[in-house]
């Protein structure tokens, strides 16, 4: 197993070795300008793995300083989607530590282990595997950079959409740092601080943290308690070390715990509609058990037995990286990282009672003491990596290059439970296992540039990656474990798809992973490029599933896409003008489905490669400092995507799952004999169902047609900016900031599916519901346009020696739907506003 005590050495072995890693210099936090200066700061990246001016990488990517984060209201990872196009960015249904990236398209909502993001994220160049807990908070961050698009040559695996890249501050030259303190709605109490302690003249730390805790938005009208807070804690110690003049280190410590929640909630009472004044929910479980055996009679294994309603995440992550200068303009660095990660959550999908349908579009209130639909989760995640990389230049700056090894080593245990109450008296444990799963993965990877003349340069790159993955599972029930294991039991001896064919528990892709690039500089201030890459995104298992046979493999996707575009500055750098148009092409997308099963009413988990994706758009970012003080922004995305079907017979594959267009016709059939989709079935026991099974399923809608893919709207919006005023001679300035974003309609669930309210009458049957769009809409997939503005107003002291602050986000408590799992919708975040105190010195 891997253990801390495996990273520690191998980052004294790298200090004792003097192998240098990949290291930020001073300019930490992305500026080369002074403030005072008129213009626009120069941003410095490191999305080509080597620092250079954000406009002079001909990639997609929008960078935020840790200022313009403060000026935004930008507080964690998941806002970041309301300033970058085309990103989508939300909550997991039940978990508020993890978010679901959808990146020009491609994203999951799935933090189980067995599947990986498509939306790499990073800190200090460390990638983290799992999506449980990146909502990560930025109380002490450099700069953040989001790169659009495959990134599968320098960065590598699992950023098919792209990548969340987190840089956090150095410690600085001098005794310095900051101190936080805020309080909000909700009894929102916020603390955060940093100091710098330089130890010696080549030797400094920083120490920083932050403290938050609130009563959480939502009533639970049957157990009294609050839910949804967002309370969390975090320490990091970073170190800078100059170890000669030819060798830097940089490392860091930090422990964060995470408490969010993402509970499914309401905006009316549903005990008393009438009641609209605030978030409410009806579960009866409670965030506090009455015992110790909550789920009781029950027989669940583990500590997860006694867990209330909630979540936590707890992380720990050591980044060490060295650098050292072999030759004139060539560095080779060691980056080594650690990560450590634990999460317990009981989280209940169906509030205390059944799902929504046609049949039932309004479930009755039942507070069911243990959860509608409740799923226990105790789950931990380690991983290593290791990275050896080599930079620089020859032949008289004519070929610039970046080349490297990688290896990581995760390790995940995931000991889970499903339970699905039928009445406040009878719940049933549709499975409890433990899920053992491994991945061991190696690449090597190069990247030149050839500087063909001082304006022209032709880029060109290529990845390998060898990559094996493995599972094992365990069923936890006692029947299971007294010598004899059933044919039902969740054991490898089971493993068998439905049709018979044995399903697999190792994996291995080895894949090449090209990027190539044109760049063209008619004048310092224009850069114009064009570029294709390749990516891909790891294979896994439907680790949700309940039975043997459904705990299926899917393989992995691969994606190509093209991009062309510009970057330039104007007006003695007052205007700032990026546009990037893409075409993207993937096969073989991985597509998830939580689906109620027909025949009991719990939800089936289902992921599959049922279909191809194409996606086409453009993206552009304008910033304009027009007068001192003044900086506007407008950033603008449109995209223009659909699945597409490969032409083959209906039939199915080779674990007996029907293929598109099977499913299709089987759709239309059941449509023309009268059935309707998500209605309860009425067919007598031991007959086919008879609610259209094959209809609003997968990617195949309840009219019988293909399903929009989700979370893609086809615009995004996002303007604003800031102004700092000074007030006199007093060498005090008063900032006033607005920030808008705006997404066009959309869809949240794979299939498409809502329920709407108008009775429908097929087949002699009739529903005081429907799912073809007819009458109000009730509740499901369907997410209209929605607007969100954030806004704050702050004092600055003389040179900006403190700061009083108040501000808000979604000031105008918009609401809209963000997912939506078994027809129930989840909503966005009310309103909500902060008064912060901050000192720097």
């Amino acid at each position: 197993m891997i253990n801390l005590r495996l990273a520690t050495a191998a980052s004294a072995i790298a200090v004792a070795l003097a192998s240098p890693a990949y290291a930020q210099n001073a300019d930490q936090a992305g500026t080369s300008e002074s403030e005072t200066q008129q213009g626009l700061s120069e941003i410095i990246v490191t999305a080509q793995r080597r620092q250079e001016s954000v406009q002079d990488v001909p990639i997609a990517i929008s960078a935020f300083t840790a200022d313009q984060l403060r000026d935004q209201g930008v507080s964690n990872t998941l806002q970041l989607g309301q300033y970058v196009p085309n990103l989508v960015a939300q909550n997991n249904t039940g978990i508020g530590s993890a978010n679901a990236y959808f990146l020009r398209g491609l994203g999951s909502t799935e933090t189980i282990a067995t599947f990986d993001p498509p939306v790499g994220t990073y800190v200090d160049d460390i990638y983290l595997s799992r999506q449980n807990a990146n909502n990560l908070a930025l109380f002490d961050v450099a700069r953040v950079e989001v790169l659009r698009g495959p990134q599968g040559t320098l960065f590598g695996r699992n950023t098919t959409g792209g990548a969340i890249n987190v840089i956090m501050a150095e410690p600085g030259d001098t005794i310095g740092g900051y101190g936080e303190v805020g309080y909000g709605r909700f009894d929102r109490k916020l603390v955060r601080g940093s100091i710098d302690l330089p130890l010696a003249d080549s030797f400094a730390v920083k120490l920083s943290g932050y403290w938050q805790d609130d009563d959480g938005y939502v009533k639970n009208v049957s157990t009294g308690d609050r839910l949804n807070d967002d309370d969390g804690w975090g320490v990091r110690l970073g170190i800078r070390g100059e170890l000669a003049p030819w060798a830097r280190w940089r490392a860091s410590y930090a422990h964060m715990v995470s408490e969010g929640e993402n509970i499914l909630n309401f905006t009316c009472n549903p005990a008393n509609p009438t009641d609209c004044s605030g978030r409410f929910a009806t579960t009866g479980l409670r965030e506090t058990p009455a015992s110790a055996t909550p789920y009781a009679p029950l027989a669940i294994s583990g500590r997860k037995a006694g867990y209330g309603l909630g979540q936590q995440a707890v992380t720990d992550l050591i980044t060490s990286n060295l650098a050292f200068d072999i030759a004139d303009n060539t560095t080779l660095s060691l980056i080594t990282g650690y990560v450590s990660l634990t999460q317990q959550f009981a989280l209940d999908f169906f509030d205390g009672r059944g799902g929504p349908s046609a049949s039932v579009p309004f479930p009755t209130i039942q507070r069911y003491a243990r959860g509608g639909f409740t799923i226990l989760n105790d789950g931990q995640h380690q991983q290593f990596t290791q990275e050896i990389k080599l930079d620089g230049s020859f032949g008289n700056g004519l070929v610039d290059y970046v080349a490297g090894f990688f290896y990581i080593d995760e390790r995940n245990r995931t000991d889970l439970a499903d339970v699905f109450s039928i009445s406040p008296a009878v719940s049933l444990l549709l499975a409890d296992r433990i899920i053992r799963n491994t991945t061991k993965a190696y690449a090597g990877y190069v990247q030149a540039d050839l500087n063909i003349t001082d304006q022209l340069k032709l880029t060109a790159g290529v990845r390998y990656t060898d990559e094996t993955k493995n599972f094992s599972i365990t069923d936890n029930r006692a029947s299971c474990n007294d010598g004899t294991v059933e044919a039902t039991c969740m054991a490898n001896v089971n493993l068998r798809a439905a049709n018979g064919v044995a399903i697999p528990r190792s994996q291995n892709v080895k894949i090449w992973t090209p990027r190539f690039a044109l760049n063209y500089k008619p004048s310092d201030d224009i850069l114009l490029f064009a570029s294709a890459t390749k990516g891909f995104k790891s294979g896994g298992w439907n680790a949700r599933a309940t039975a043997p046979s459904q705990f299926l493999p899917f393989d992995e996707e691969r994606v190509w896409s093209y991009e062309a575009g510009f970057k330039s500055e104007f007006f003695d750098n007052k205007v700032r003008a990026n546009v990037t148009a893409f075409w993207m092409d993937v096969s073989d997308l991985q597509i998830l489905a939580g689906l109620l099963n027909p025949a009991t009413g719990a939800i089936t988990f289902l992921t599959r490669n049922f279909a191809d994706y194409r996606n086409k758009g453009i993206e552009a970012e304008l910033t304009v400092a027009p007068v001192t003080g003044l900086t506007l922004y407008a950033n603008v995305g449109y995209q223009d995507d659909n699945y597409r079907v490969p032409n083959a017979p209906a039939g199915n594959d080779a674990f007996g799952i029907q293929n598109v267009q099977a499913q299709l016709a089987a759709c239309r059939a059941q449509l023309a004999a009268g059935q309707i989709p998500a209605s309860a079935n009425s067919a007598p026991a031991g007959t086919p169902v008879n609610n259209a099974p094959a209809c609003a399923a997968g990617i195949v809608t309840a009219n019988g047609t293909i399903a929009t893919p989700v979370r893609t709207p086809d615009w995004s919006l996002a303007l604003g900016g800031s102004y700092k005023a000074p007030l006199g001679d007093s060498g005090l300035t008063l900032v006033p900031s607005v920030n808008a974003s705006y997404r066009s309609r959309q869809e949240v669930a794979i299939a498409n599916l809502s329920i709407y309210n108008q009775a429908v009458t097929r087949g002699g049957r009739t529903t005081p519901a429907n799912p073809f769009g007819d009458g109000a809409f009730i509740a499901g997939s369907e997410s209209p346009a929605a607007w969100l503005i954030n806004a704050g107003l702050a004092l600055n002291g003389p040179d900006n020696a403190w700061q009083l602050a108040v501000e808000c986000t979604n000031c105008f408590n918009e609401e809209f739907i963000q997912s939506s799992l078994s027809n129930y919708s989840y909503l966005n975040q009310p309103m909500m506003w902060t008064v912060r105190a901050r000192y720097n010195f």
